[in-house]
């Protein structure tokens, strides 16, 4: 006879008449009571799906649950990695239903560091619905509302024990069977199986104790690649010494008196999936002006290179001669040399940072520094293996500038792929005057002529782009900085396209110019529209179509109608471009 009462049963022992069979059917009826009161030995392993109606099963996920004397454990089946990203960690959720506990756990190879939250302490109120049959069990229905959105969940309490792969839901009697999210995203119990094992689940030690911000913030600060390349670097007008020679890895030099920086750095390779940002932090040092900044790339893979003009001046780098007379020095992509790739354009603003406390105006907090950040994923295969990276911000002061800059790389999945780049770049042309202070000179060449430039398209090369960036220059009334003039980009001889660059949006950044001019209307000098930038911002590139172009050599051509001289006032134009391409 057995007896039974909730988790507790008693086992009256048989007389020695009982035949085999008699003992038998004993056991069985035994096993299956305890099966169905949740006293059986072992655990229950659980697989549970997710997934969008109506969209293919390949786009799920899945997540397993084990249980065991009322405890869970929760991991993903789709974080299963062979050749994990730097940073991943194993993660697992655990739930004591004794002790009313959930406990989020990530392992790193150097330690455990968890967060825990009470099951039951939260504000999910659901209203039960009824009873329904779902993937043929028989379940109560329940319903909440979370943050606008609308939550279904089916229990079952046959199989005798409690699980659930949401324990941020709550507690519900039972065995989750299906949970939907607005009528569409859908995780549903899968498989239901017993496990003859039978241990404890939470490890004794779990580590360091977190809270679940830090433990979240933990997480994404370990995944998160950063790479930094300046720090705290001042670029000011001073005397250096030209370096000769090899330049050296991971020095700061100073070039083309000290508004320039270059470092020479040995970066990885890293898996397409990443993507890629420059992340750049700038203020004023002493310098009160809006200045031109660039961070840049320097190609070395030619025989000349832009690194022969740091070191031995800009006279070295190939020449444009204009059909006024005036000299360009290595503005574009000829014979054996390529022009340095930029990554941000970038503009100081009226001195922030260093005269903040200089200027006081009602309703305004000026901000600490400029802080620019931009993806740059585009141009990864000029940011891998031995690379020069330099920034420029032109001005004659010697406080200068302070700069730091780091390239951050954020991963798009956890799989370690070391397949080689297949976006690839080729610099065409930069008016950008890098080394203004040793006199390289202005980009001045639209006045009597257009900028011209002959580039291969590889076979096999698709989604083919042009990333190109410009701005107008001129600070007086009749200037291009304050009067829009359109770009006009002919590819082949053939007029392709219209860009003008223009800013209206100025006086967003006020609260980065604590010195910026103010007029007697009210106006700020940093308020006005410009050419393509404003005193604080960046200045974000546009991009081309060019996947019409057939493999071959095609030629390039820019046209502005830049303004006239007046007095001894000039405009100019700094133009970028890059030809960006991939393979299959």
């Amino acid at each position: 006879m057995v007896s039974s009462s909730h988790d507790k049963f008693h086992i009256f022992a048989p007389s020695k008449s009982i035949n085999t069979m008699t003992k038998k059917y004993t056991i069985g009826l035994l096993l299956l009571v305890m099966l169905l009161s949740g006293t059986a030995f072992g655990q229950h392993l659980l697989t549970y799906q997710s997934y969008v109606k109506g969209v293919d099963e390949q786009d799920s996920t899945f997540v397993q649950l084990l249980e065991n004397k009322g405890q869970l454990k929760i991991t993903s089946l789709n974080d299963e990695v062979k050749h994990p990203i730097p940073g991943y960690a194993e993660s697992v959720t655990y739930v004591d239903y004794a002790s009313d506990s959930v406990f989020s756990l990530l392992e790193y190879p150097d330690g455990r560091y968890y967060s825990s939250y009470s099951l039951t302490d939260n504000d999910v109120v659901f209203t039960e619905e009824g009873k329904e049959k779902v993937l043929g069990y028989p379940c109560t229905k329940y319903k909440t509302s979370i943050n606008s959105n609308t939550i279904e969940v089916w229990m079952t309490e046959n199989p005798g024990f409690e699980a659930t792969p949401m324990p941020q839901l709550g507690r519900l009697k039972g065995v989750m069977v299906r949970c939907m999210r607005n009528g569409n995203y859908v995780t549903d119990l899968k498989t239901m199986a017993k496990d003859k094992t039978a241990k404890d689940l939470i490890p004794d030690d779990k580590g360091q104790c977190m809270t679940s911000r830090e433990l979240s913030q933990l997480r994404k600060d370990k995944l998160v690649m950063r790479i930094p390349v300046f720090t705290e670097e001042q670029i000011h007008f001073a005397d250096y010494e030209n370096v000769e020679g090899e330049i050296p890895f991971d020095t700061t030099l100073h070039f083309s008196h000290g508004t320039v920086i270059v470092k020479r750095m040995q970066l990885p390779q890293l898996p397409e999936h990443y993507q890629l940002f420059a992340e750049i932090h700038q203020r004023s040092n002493g310098d009160a002006y809006d200045r031109t900044a660039s961070v840049f790339v320097i190609p070395t893979e030619k025989a000349k290179s832009f690194r022969d003009g740091l070191c031995q001046g800009p006279e070295v780098l190939p020449l444009f001669v204009g059909k006024d007379g005036k000299e360009y020095q290595g503005i574009k992509a000829e014979g054996d040399y390529l022009p340095p790739v930029e990554l941000v354009r970038f503009f100081t603003s009226f001195g922030v940072g260093h005269f903040n406390d200089k200027v006081q105006i009602d309703g305004l907090k000026w901000t600490d520094e400029n802080y620019y950040k931009q993806e740059v994923s585009e141009l990864r295969d000029r940011l891998q293996g031995d690379v020069l990276i330099g920034a420029f911000i032109g001005n004659y002061d010697k406080g200068g500038h302070k700069l730091s800059f780091d390239l951050v790389a954020y991963p798009g999945e956890y799989e370690w792929d070391e397949n080689s780049c297949r976006q690839k770049s080729l610099p065409l042309f930069n008016t950008c005057n890098v080394l203004e202070m040793s006199g390289q000179n202005y980009g001045r060449l639209f006045a009597t002529d257009n900028l011209e430039v002959a580039f291969e398209i590889p076979e096999g090369a698709t989604n083919i782009r042009l990333r190109y960036l410009s701005t107008g220059h001129g600070g007086w009334g009749g200037g291009d900085e304050f009067n829009p003039k359109e770009n006009v980009i002919y590819i082949d001889s053939e007029r392709r396209f219209t860009h003008t660059p223009w800013r209206c949006d100025c006086a967003t950044f006020r609260d980065q110019n604590p010195v910026s001019g103010n007029f007697w209307n009210g106006v700020s000098s940093s308020d006005y529209s410009r050419s393509g930038w404003c005193p604080g911002p960046a200045t974000n590139p546009v991009y081309f179509d060019l996947n019409d172009l057939k493999p071959g050599t095609h030629t390039l051509h820019i046209a502005i109608p830049q303004g006239k001289d007046e007095g001894g006032s000039f405009s100019h134009w700094m133009v970028s471009g890059v030809v960006l391409y991939e393979y299959k």
